[in-house]
């Protein structure tokens, strides 16, 4: 019989395993999914749903799937998913039209950029200082050299780009190039200047209040015309410039709640201290607002990285555009799924490896004022 205690409520015995309901895989689904009737309706909704799609995808695109080499379509006999097309424009939908025999020097550039960014972003790793000089001084160099050409190496013209490696050219720039702007932006609109004050505002009220297809047809089309003659631009730097500030315009309202969020003391503090404006928003203010809006900023970074595929748009094949172009050849005609199941596989392997990046940054910053 269970002791009582003086209050009348049950005690359970020291002795006596936890109840079934409460540990291991029987308790977390009884807390998470059968908590209550509601949540007990809407488990089972879900698990129908899961039922009626997950099987018969899986079917089309593993077990029925053609996986066969071939060069038409007449090459898959089964009824599944042609992943003949994909592995015979495999190549295309990594490197758009970069010319075969200098694919390597993308390959080795693109091994640069992610040894760099692992130097940087991988706490076990020392020398952080050297890891952002290479990234943001040296890499960029040595890239556009491998890249476009130069040194010896022969010019491959920027409309010969795309597939896979385009997009994450142009995300790249665009992170790299937002962040900041997108923090000046952000203390301008706070700035004691007015004048300063009004062209960050109208700046960045006027690029979000437009779509960023508009933005890239300026660039793309209007740009030029403004220019002086003989003076222009190539189609993917003014492409890189109007993503970066498209996205700055949104970066700097996410850093400005950062700003708001911090409290007045933090600025009296700092002005206690004796420092001015640049040192106390460089050493106090930012690390605080920056590190309270990783959510947003990483947030932000990703719907960047998806944006890029609208430069389908100005003529740029981009994955997304290597594979809407590839169904279009009338030896591959009707395989668009296909093409969109590789395009979304590919940008979901970028944007979670963001997100969980955020989530381990977020859990190493963590002060111990919020929940985790």
């Amino acid at each position: 019989m269970s002791e009582q205690s003086r209050a009348g409520e049950f005690v359970a015995h020291p002795d006596l395993p936890p109840p079934l309901l409460e540990v291991g895989v029987i308790g977390w689904m009884h807390r998470n999914l059968f908590s209550s009737w509601l949540n007990t309706v809407l488990t089972l909704v879900s698990l129908y749903i899961l039922y009626i799609t997950v099987p018969p995808f899986l079917d089309w695109a593993i077990f029925s799937a053609n996986w066969n080499a071939g060069t038409s379509r007449n090459d898959c006999e089964l009824d599944g998913a042609c992943w003949t097309m994909v592995r015979a424009r495999f190549g295309q939908f990594l490197y758009g039209y970069y010319p075969f025999d200098q694919r390597w020097r993308v390959d080795l550039a693109m091994i640069l950029q992610f040894a760099s960014i692992a130097w940087l972003l991988v706490e076990k790793i020392p020398g952080k200082k050297y890891a952002a000089i290479a990234l943001f001084v040296i890499y960029p160099i040595v890239a556009y050299l491998l890249l476009f050409g130069g040194l010896g190496l022969p010019v491959v013209e920027t409309r010969l780009w795309g597939g896979l490696f385009l997009n994450l050219v142009l995300g790249s720039v665009g992170i790299v190039a937002s962040l900041p702007i997108g923090i000046v932006l952000a203390l301008g609109r706070r700035s004691n200047m007015p004048v300063i004050r009004l062209l960050c505002t109208a700046f960045i009220e006027f690029v979000r209040g437009v779509p960023l297809i508009s933005v890239l047809f300026m660039a793309s089309v209007m740009l030029p015309l403004f220019l002086p003659e003989g003076v222009t631009f190539d189609k993917l730097m003014r492409a890189m410039i109007g993503i970066a500030l498209f996205s700055a315009a949104y970066m700097a309202e996410v850093v400005r709640g950062g700003l708001q969020a911090i409290p007045k003391g933090q600025y009296e503090g700092a002005m206690a201290l004796g420092l001015n404006y640049w040192k106390m928003m460089g050493l106090v203010v930012l690390p605080q607002a920056l590190r309270i809006v990783i959510p947003g900023i990483v947030s932000t970074f990703i719907g960047l990285f998806k944006d890029t595929t609208l430069v389908t748009i100005i003529g740029l094949f981009d994955l997304l555009g290597i594979s809407q172009q590839a169904t279009r050849d009338a030896e591959w005609q009707g395989l668009a799924k296909e093409g969109y199941v590789v395009t979304a596989f590919g940008f979901f392997i970028f944007c979670f490896a963001m997100a969980r990046y955020s989530v381990f940054l977020e859990r190493k910053l963590h002060t111990g004022h919020k929940k985790r």
